[in-house]
């Protein structure tokens, strides 16, 4: 969304992206279950940084299970 916002247009893919990135950011909250801030959390930090923002939130979703896992 900061990268829309900048260039002043955005193209149909580039919402596209948006749009699966943020479902996917759903898909992944529904599996972790964290307090409902969190969800709002995320779900900006994903709507305002796109892709970037859904892979830090793939990154704590695999050490959360990994640190489940080992203890």
């Amino acid at each position: 969304m900061l990268l829309i916002l900048l260039l002043g247009f955005a193209p149909a893919l580039m919402w596209l992206t948006l749009a699966i990135a943020l479902y996917l950011t759903v898909i992944e909250l529904r599996e972790i279950r964290p307090h409902y801030a969190w969800w709002i959390w995320w779900l900006l930090l994903v709507f305002m940084t796109h892709f970037v923002g859904y892979l830090i939130l793939r990154a704590y979703a695999v050490y959360r299970r990994w640190n489940a896992r080992t203890g």
